[in-house]
């Protein structure tokens, strides 16, 4: 059976908690009315709550630099991808729209300032877990631009989300690998809700899920890990 660990970094970052939530079978579609109509109210929200707020004054935010800091990374164009979002709609763009899975998730993490995630289950081979990156990982970064390169192994000692053939998300949450992305055609996903000593990732899960069933006809099963409970099956 595939397990979901933190147990490789959960010593060396004990706040560290990730709720997965398992979802299937999807049906996935382009954004609906009623998501686009959260949406807009969840970008309405983070600009009433944060205008004029320094970045680095929001508890979410702040607790992600400082995980990141913790394995190094110090430079201001690696944020997580919770920070990005928030910053992206206080400079007044919205949420970029994909289809209705990510876009709900994407809503969630506006919505709670937590870093969420989203891969193809069916895309992925064996066991799903943050660890610290290994010789020969690989990765294919989504985000690089036409003409770039988008194999960018992680750095040595970086916090990465992997499976068992490659990393699946780099700098902890910082972007996505392409090959497991999910998509219209999706119909397994595994997402997952993580936090860093603030904000509440069963809720989290709890309102990924309830979404799902909404805009992707989805049923679902969630698993919540801390350093207590480092581990468990899917």
């Amino acid at each position: 059976m595939p397990r979901v660990s933190i147990e490789d970094i959960a010593e060396r970052f004990p706040d560290f908690r990730v709720a997965f939530v398992i979802a299937e079978p999807l049906s996935v579609g382009p954004r609906g009315p009623e998501l686009a109509k959260d949406i807009a109210a969840a970008e309405a929200e983070c600009r009433r709550r944060w205008a004029g707020v320094e970045l680095s004054a929001i508890a979410e935010v702040a607790a992600w630099r400082a995980a990141y800091k913790g394995f190094g990374v110090k430079r201001t164009s690696y944020r997580s991808s919770a920070e990005r979002l928030i910053k992206r709609v206080l400079a007044g763009q919205p949420l970029p729209e994909i289809n209705g899975l990510v876009d709900l998730y994407n809503m969630v993490s506006l919505e709670t300032g937590l870093c969420l995630g989203c891969d193809d289950l069916d895309k992925t081979s064996g066991d799903l877990v943050f660890r610290f990156s290994r010789p020969g990982d690989s990765f294919v970064d989504m985000g690089a631009e036409p003409g770039e390169d988008p194999n960018d192994p992680p750095k040595e000692g970086e916090v990465v989300y992997a499976d068992d053939r490659h990393v699946l998300c780099r700098r902890w949450n910082w972007r996505q690998d392409a090959r497991t992305a999910s998509s219209r055609e999706t119909r397994r996903a595994v997402l997952t809700a993580q936090s860093n000593s603030v904000g509440d990732v069963e809720a989290a899960a709890a309102r990924l899920a309830d979404l799902i069933g909404r805009e992707c006809d989805g049923r679902y099963r969630i698993e919540a890990l801390d350093r207590r409970r480092p581990k468990a099956g899917i």
